[in-house]
């Protein structure tokens, strides 16, 4: 039986293997190994996390650990090797654009082992990001790539990719936003830290918004932290916010010593059931996030992104995403709308439809 390694570096990435798993498992005619690189350290992913996922815990743990861009893509590749040479596989899987994708992407080509790109084709154009660099150096050397949106397809084929190779198949982190919902229906969240929050507006009539900020390019910098914090005090003075801050955030957010106001409720990071259970219901979020832009949109809740620019335009063209920069004037102004009751009316892109992982197995299962 044909052999699959399944690589993930960080939290968000099992989110997107989870699907390809399970539907790994259902075909029955593929073996699969799930590597963890070890590239974020998170307390967090133990058994019960996996669980939640529906898939069993990583067969190698890498341990590469931190480090700069370099020293880290460097130690995950002399691992990976030394893997790939003892256990060789017949393919490698890669997801996102993190720095594991491209590292892992890199030597399995260099020892002829075909590579698949889940995410493949999306493009910011902004060349300071370093996961636009990962993307497309991946996209460079990768044999088979799966497409999440229309512009991946147009950016692939215009790098010069075969038709062939490139497969529309919807998106795998919808897949499992999907399955974590179903779940999340049937449990108990009143143990969630941010339960009590959810409650109390519930009680008083009233809707609330989340914000997520991580991008260094908004939270190094103390002069775009201060316009950007600026419209989220405004915002919260007519709107209850809960913000669960990115251990980077809160370091800058102190470091530059902002002020959050009165009433925007602070929170540590959420794992992931924690965090779906709070943002679904919230009347807007506010993200610089990749993925929650897109989850949003799977669920239909207004998102405003917090960045000059998207790789991922079919949440804006066709989602409840929009797209505002770091204007303070902009992002009050939008959040306005949809209090006003004029929120986007987005729709849910083709192919989100739950089904991603199995058409990306149905065609390794094919082409291996």
């Amino acid at each position: 039986m044909k052999t699959i390694y399944l690589v993930a570096g960080a939290r968000p990435n099992f989110m997107k293997i989870a699907p390809i798993v399970r539907a790994l498992k259902a075909h029955g005619g593929l073996a699969f190994k799930i590597i963890h690189t070890g590239q974020h350290y998170d307390r967090d992913m133990n058994d019960v996390f996996f669980e939640e996922l529906g898939i069993p815990k990583p067969d190698i743990f890498m341990a590469a650990g931190g480090g700069s861009h370099s020293q880290q893509t460097g130690k995950i590749m002399l691992a990976f090797e030394e893997l790939c040479e003892t256990l060789r596989p017949d393919a490698v899987l890669v997801v996102g654009d993190v720095n594991s994708t491209l590292a892992c992407s890199i030597v399995a080509k260099k020892l002829s082992i075909p590579v698949a790109h889940v995410e493949a084709g999306l493009r910011s154009g902004d060349m300071s990001m370093p996961e636009e660099i990962n993307r497309i150096v991946t996209d460079s050397i990768a044999d088979w790539f799966f497409v999440t949106e229309p512009s991946g397809i147009e950016h692939l084929k215009r790098e010069g990719k075969p038709d062939l190779a490139i497969h529309y198949v919807g998106h795998v982190m919808v897949d499992n936003l999907l399955y974590q919902a179903e779940k999340l229906v049937r449990l108990d969240a009143s143990d969630f830290e941010t339960s009590d929050f959810k409650a109390n507006c519930r009680a008083n009539g009233i809707q609330y918004g989340v914000i997520t900020l991580h991008r260094p390019s908004n939270v190094d910098s103390a002069e775009i932290m201060e316009r950007i914090v600026s419209a989220l005090v405004e915002i919260s003075s007519e709107l209850p916010l809960i913000f669960p801050v990115h251990p980077r955030t809160r370091g800058n957010l102190e470091k530059f010593g902002i002020n959050l106001g009165p009433n925007i409720t602070v929170v540590g990071p959420q794992a992931y059931m924690a965090f779906l259970n709070l943002w679904k219901d919230a009347v807007v979020v506010m993200t610089d996030s990749g993925g929650l832009q897109e989850e949003t949109t799977a669920l239909g809740v207004p998102c405003i992104t917090i960045r000059e620019n998207t790789e991922r335009p079919v949440t804006v063209e066709e989602g409840s995403n929009v797209l505002v920069g770091t204007d303070p004037v902009r992002i009050v102004a939008e959040v306005r709308k949809i209090l006003r009751g004029e929120a986007k009316r987005g729709r849910c892109p083709y192919l989100w439809d739950g089904k991603a992982a199995r058409r990306i197995v149905d065609v390794l299962a094919k082409e291996l």
